[in-house]
């Protein structure tokens, strides 16, 4: 009796071993099938939205992941990327019709007087005036003081050198056995015309900027961010919220971030800097505000309305992606693709039904040809509830931070006071580390990653992020004159990044009141250089980095 039950147990625990097998068997295959929907159309099991767009025939399914990432943004593991969204302009067109995610801060911001944009509607022209400010601040002394001459050591590629940028290295393997094996070879041999944007603005970056101030790789590289047609979509490891990579047809490619906040939405009071959403219009309005500034040191940045279906769901490789998508009750399309934060269900990205907004920012020349350093920011919060870093109980921090390399010499601690003023003018509190480029070393500028918890509240000023320039009263005079410039009423900067927003595809960008920040902020930034002045004097305050006759702009002191 006992041989009995043991015989019935080994059955039954082998019909649960077969059954198991069986069901792992039958998941492994179901992107497969759910992939062949009615009439070999591809898509989900599920009916699809109504009206939905004729859809593309699906491409081929591999048997493993094999996109390669090989450019990112940053070296660092936790690097912090993502996204945020336009529904107040669609109300504003459409009447009101439809809630998404973080509608409630909606309603309590619709009595401001605002203009948006709805999609398709006519963008209002720039400013009237005696010109356009926006060219006339570009064509201002201050915007074209010339650089130092250019040796070979600074620029970050060498046209005549050996290296050979080979655009099909960021995609398939397979590639390599198709009959097309063209590179792009920067030797001399081939016109720079010829090569596309994204390359162009590669070779652009040198020592002192990611790009001149009147290249025309990068408007034509901005055009190419949203017209481009995305062959690949992968998600970016590393990070807590979801961003993807997006490869285009010219092999470029970009970082995505979609829309998960409306315009008008405000980073609730209650919210740690670090838990914040990122916003995918904060990395639009940081490029746009960094070039005014005269940095140039944001790669560039698009808004872009991507069809979920054809453009994502129908060319991604990332099964783990693939898997998210899903048809809501509202019959809208939506995916949550994997991360630490906001990837669930509950926080799911959907369409209307299947159209998103987001940012595309280029992407950096691949590590493997331009090694990027990463820093840690020497005034990086805590990242902790209750614990503060030591600049925020050490009124003297500063003097110990300018005694260690690489702040003890060159120019790095005026790069900081520089991504301090960006920073504050933004609103940005999550800046825990930077990036250079290893190749110049220590002298050269800071890059400005990773700006999409910017521009969260217009209603308050984080006084906390100028401790850097309260701490150290030291600017560059360059820096100084251009922000007592744009202080003026025929330069006021919330009108100079209005125009600038305009040429954006995904207009508005800024909320009104974000604008209007700016301005007030940037009188806030005066303030505490003039203080800094009044106690040191302006020689050990203003560091005078370039020759020219001040008498062309405000008086200094």
């Amino acid at each position: 009796m006992k041989m009995l039950l043991v015989r019935k147990f080994r059955v039954l625990i082998l019909m649960v071993f077969l059954v198991a097998c069986t069901m792992h068997i039958m998941i492994d295959l179901l992107p497969r099938l759910e992939r062949r929907g009615p009439e070999g159309r591809p898509g989900c099991s599920c009916p699809p939205p109504a009206a939905a767009p004729p859809r593309a025939a699906a491409p081929r399914w591999p048997s493993k992941h094999t996109l390669r990432i090989l450019q990112d943004f940053s070296a660092e593991p936790a690097s912090n990327l993502s996204s945020q969204s336009r529904e107040a302009a669609e109300r504003a067109a459409g009447g009101g019709g439809g809630g998404g995610a973080g509608g409630g801060g909606a309603a309590a911001a619709a009595g401001r007087a605002r203009r948006l944009i709805g999609p398709g509607a006519p963008r209002p022209p720039p400013p009237a005036g005696n010109a356009a400010p926006l060219a006339a601040l570009f064509q201002h002394p201050l915007y074209r003081a010339a650089l130092p001459p250019l040796a070979d050591g600074d620029l970050l590629f060498n046209v005549n050198s050996d290296i050979r940028f080979n655009p099909r290295a960021a995609e398939q393997t397979e590639w390599q056995n198709e009959d097309h094996h063209e590179e792009f070879l920067p030797t001399g041999e081939t016109s720079i015309d010829s090569y596309p944007n994204w390359l162009k603005f590669h070779i652009g970056i040198n020592r002192y900027e990611l790009y001149s101030r009147h290249n025309p790789a990068i408007e034509a590289l901005l055009q190419d961010l949203v017209s481009q047609k995305i062959t690949s979509v992968a998600m970016k490891s590393g990070g807590t919220q979801l961003k993807l990579i997006m490869t285009f047809q010219n092999y470029g490619q970009a970082l995505f971030k979609p829309m998960k906040q409306t315009r008008e939405q405000e980073t609730p009071p209650d919210f740690f800097y670090f838990s914040d959403y990122e916003r995918h219009n904060a990395e639009i309005a940081a490029f746009h505000l960094d070039r005014i500034l005269d940095f140039r040191r944001v790669p560039p940045v698009a808004g872009r309305l991507v069809n979920m279906t054809r453009e994502i769901r129908d060319v991604t490789r990332d099964k783990k992606l693939w898997r998210t998508f899903f048809i809501s009750p509202a019959n809208n399309i939506c995916f949550y693709g994997e991360c630490s934060y906001y990837c669930s269900t509950e926080h799911a990205l959907c369409g209307k039904p299947d159209q998103i907004e987001g940012s595309l920012a280029a992407f950096l020349p691949d590590l493997s040809l331009a090694k990027r350093k990463t820093w840690r920011n020497p005034w990086r919060r805590s990242y902790h509830k209750r614990k503060k870093a030591e600049w925020e109980v050490d009124p003297d921090y500063c003097e110990e931070v300018k005694q260690t390399p690489p702040y003890d010499s060159g120019t790095r601690i005026l790069d900081i006071m520089d991504m301090t003023v960006f920073d504050f003018l933004m609103g940005n509190m999550d800046r825990h580390h930077y990036e250079t480029f290893e190749k110049f070393g220590n002298e050269t500028f800071i890059i400005h990653l990773d700006n999409g918890r910017g521009f969260g509240k217009y209603s308050h000023d984080e006084l906390s992020i100028l401790v850097p320039l309260n701490q150290c009263c030291r600017i560059r005079k360059s820096t100084y004159l251009r922000l007592q410039l744009l202080a003026k009423e025929e330069y006021k900067l919330s009108l100079l990044m209005k125009e600038s927003l305009l040429k954006d595809k995904i207009a508005p960008i800024l909320y009104q009141p974000h604008l209007e920040a700016m301005d007030r902020r940037l009188r806030i930034v005066l303030k505490a250089v003039s203080d800094c002045i009044e106690k040191d004097g302006y020689d050990n305050v203003v560091e005078n980095d370039f020759n020219m006759d001040v008498n062309t702009v405000a008086t200094e002191r």
